[in-house]
Order: C-alpha cells, then structure tokens, then sequence
C-alpha cells in the first residue's frame, strides 16, 4: 500500500467513524436545515435558492448519504444507539487490516468522540474463566457484524466458536479485549469483544 493511499484510507475512516457517531442534532446538515432529528431530508427543505444550494452540495454529498444510511440502518437494530461493544471490535479490525499503529488508531478513535468510559462499560466478564482467558465453546451474537477477511454480515443470533487454543485476547483496544472466533455458517474469522456475545 503506498503512502498517499493508505493516508487516504486513514482520513476516509477517521471522517466515516466521526460522522456515523455524530448526533443527528451535531451534525451541518441538520444545522443547515437539510435533515431531521432522524436523518432523513426535510421535505420543506427548498434548494431554489443560492445558499440552500451551496449547502446541500456541501453537506449532503453522496458521502454523507452513505453514511446516514448506514447510521439509520444501526438506529433501528436492536441495541443501535450503544453498539459501542462492536465499535471497539471494529476499531481493531481497521487496526489489524490497516497495520496501523496504537497513535494512528487513537486519533481515528479522537476524531470520532465516543467517549472511552462508554466503551469499558460495555465489557462483561461472565465468560472469563481464567485472567483474560474465555471460556471456549458456542456463543450466539447479540448484533450484526461483519468476518474479516471477505466482510460477509454476521447475523444477530449468528453462532460463533471460541476455540480452546484461541481463547486468550489477541489485542485490546482502550482497554477492552478483543478475542477471534470463528463464525460457524462461514467458517469465516470474526473479531468480538466479551460485551458483544451471549449463551
């Protein structure tokens, strides 16, 4: 990956992270009257006018609808408004596919204003059965997620393996450990976190 690309890619993640974690409210298009409190367009929103125009071409761009597409596809899962259990297993994913370093994954994580605190609330321990160690065997997803390495959807409900051999953290992003398993209608490799899993 050159320089430039992978730069590229570094400031595309940082700006799609900041934007999906935005409150609707905080957000210029909402400011510049174009959205709702639910990010769906105005109908009473005209862009006959030279300013509303400039606006609209500034923030709502085919970016910025992918992006609250995206957004309220999550608002609508069970447990959208706080996957933050899934965030920081997302975070260790561009981490791992990016090869990026711990400062580069801090200011992606900066640059979107999730608080770290709300992150650690999500972990549980239910599953521990030694240190950091997870308990092998079955676990069922409590959200959608993506594998790794070909991006097909993990389902909610979606069993998962943890194997014995592989039960220890393989990282931790902001304090939250992050353990591979093996989604079992893929037999592809997705990376959890303890607050994402159940029996």
């Amino acid at each position: 990956m050159s320089i430039l690309k992978g730069a590229a890619d570094l400031v595309y993640t940082i700006r799609f992270l900041k934007l999906l974690t935005t409150d609707w409210e905080d957000t210029e298009a909402y400011k510049a009257g174009i959205i709702d409190e639910n990010g769906k367009v105005r109908r009473d929103f005209k862009k006959n006018t030279l300013e509303n125009r400039k606006a609209y071409e500034k923030h709502y761009t085919a970016f910025h609808r992918l992006v609250f597409n995206v957004k309220r596809l999550l608002n609508k899962a069970p447990g959208g408004r706080s996957r933050l259990a899934s965030y920081a297993a997302a975070l260790f994913l561009i981490k791992e596919d990016g090869n990026l370093s711990n400062k580069n994954l801090e200011k992606i994580h900066s640059e979107t204003g999730v608080d770290t605190l709300d992150l650690l609330s999500e972990e549980t321990k239910w599953f521990m059965i030694e240190g950091d160690d997870l308990s092998p065997g079955v676990y069922r997803m409590k959200n959608d997620t993506i594998t790794t390495k070909a991006a097909e959807v993990v389902f909610k409900d979606d069993k998962i393996r943890i194997h014995e051999n592989k039960n220890s953290p393989i990282g931790s992003v902001f304090g939250i450990n992050i353990y591979e398993a093996t989604h079992l209608n893929t037999q592809h490799k997705i990376y959890v976190s303890t607050g994402e899993i159940t029996r």
